[in-house]
């Protein structure tokens, strides 16, 4: 059970000696006889984000998600989920509850988008429907990566969906999200639906998971997922197509392909237009006919490895402390409680714990920062 906790965290024995203050033998001893002081056991508890009461079971329990996994096919063995993606998913659905009681109390209506397709339906038509309520005809074609993500970002929210990203659970760089685990996730609801998406993945991928997740929205479908073009999972490459087609229209695509360009600097170019990864653009090219099957198999592996190789040296949040929080929290999400606090509809210490703050200094700033106070 100890090592299982340890494994768990993520943690190599000479990682969670130094957390607990020890020398790395020390719990090497403590796997090897399942003894320790019940002061070290508690530390260790805390240190693996697990519950005291876990490492006195005679087996590890079956850790279950609370959402739906569509990362792998149903009865798919696989690792258990992380304590800092089950902690993630239960800090989203505490801010979504709130957030959902807070729109019903201002007359707030549901959204007709919301539970609106089904897997029946035809993928280019659901695509249509985001374009058009996300008006991307409109998305200006100027902008670079940075500018295009927070433009997408703006738009759904827009739509009336709370969007959250983040690269650690809550404001603890300690406990990092991993994007091999999981890409993003969706809590559908028909007043406050909800995506996350991991920061810690590349811009292109960040947009292409935040479309991919709108779809599970529009399935009325609350779950994890991983959005890997290369998935086997039949409702993941439904909400695949669905995005890719969002993001890559096929006729534009098409229009845009020049086969007497090389295939390298045709793929980053389109890229660049159409805002989605090289990936995504060999796997439309394929799906338009414009790549035949061998040449798609190279070029696809060849760029995987290449595109994996900069994901593993890409960092996750930094920067200024309250514009980290408008991405972490969602400006709407934010801006609807500490309003609701100063009004005195909130407590402050419901506030604090929805906005993960512990001083009033902090909260009193973040709020000048957005414009709520003076």
């Amino acid at each position: 059970m100890l090592r299982w906790a340890r494994e768990r965290a993520s943690l190599a024995p000479a990682e969670l000696a130094k957390r607990v203050g020890l020398a790395v033998r020390r719990v090497e001893d403590w796997e090897e006889s399942g003894q320790l002081p019940f002061e070290h056991l508690e530390r260790l508890a805390e240190k693996t984000h697990t519950p005291v009461g876990y490492l006195f079971l005679p087996e590890p329990p079956a850790i279950e998600l609370p959402i739906s996994d569509f990362r792998r096919v149903a009865g798919e063995g696989g690792q258990p989920p992380s304590s800092e993606l089950i902690d993630t998913i239960r800090q989203c659905q505490l801010r979504q509850e709130w957030f959902r009681e807070h729109l019903i109390a201002e007359g707030a209506e549901p959204l007709s988008w919301v539970g609106s397709a089904n897997l029946d339906a035809d993928r280019a038509s659901i695509a249509l429907a985001i374009r058009a309520a996300l008006e991307l005809d409109r998305r200006p074609l100027s902008l670079n990566w940075t500018e295009a993500v927070r433009d997408l970002y703006r738009r759904t929210e827009e739509l009336g969906a709370l969007v959250l990203r983040n690269g650690v659970v809550g404001n603890n760089t300690h406990r990092k999200l991993r994007v091999e685990e999981f890409r993003g996730f969706a809590l559908s609801d028909p007043y406050a639906p909800l995506v996350f998406i991991n920061a810690v993945d590349s811009k292109a991928a960040q947009m292409f998971t935040l479309v991919h997740e709108l779809c599970h929205l529009w399935l009325g479908q609350s779950a994890v997922s991983d959005a890997d073009p290369s998935t086997n999972v039949a409702t993941e490459r439904f909400c695949n197509a669905v995005a890719a087609e969002t993001l890559a229209p096929a006729s534009e695509f098409r229009a845009a392909w020049d086969a007497a360009v090389p295939l390298p600097e045709m793929t980053a170019r389109l890229a660049r237009l159409f805002k989605v990864s090289t990936l995504v653009v060999l796997i439309r090219a394929r799906e338009a006919g414009l790549l035949a099957g061998d040449v798609f198999e190279a070029a696809y592996a060849a760029e995987r490895e290449r595109v994996q190789a900069i994901d593993a040296r890409s960092g996750g949040d930094g920067g200024d402390f309250y514009n980290t929080q408008n991405a972490r929290l969602g400006g709407r999400f934010a801006t609807a409680v500490i309003s609701s606090a100063l009004e005195g509809r909130t407590p402050y210490t419901e506030a604090f714990r929805l906005l993960g703050f512990k001083r009033t200094a902090t909260f009193d700033e973040y709020a000048r920062k957005l414009g709520i106070l003076p």
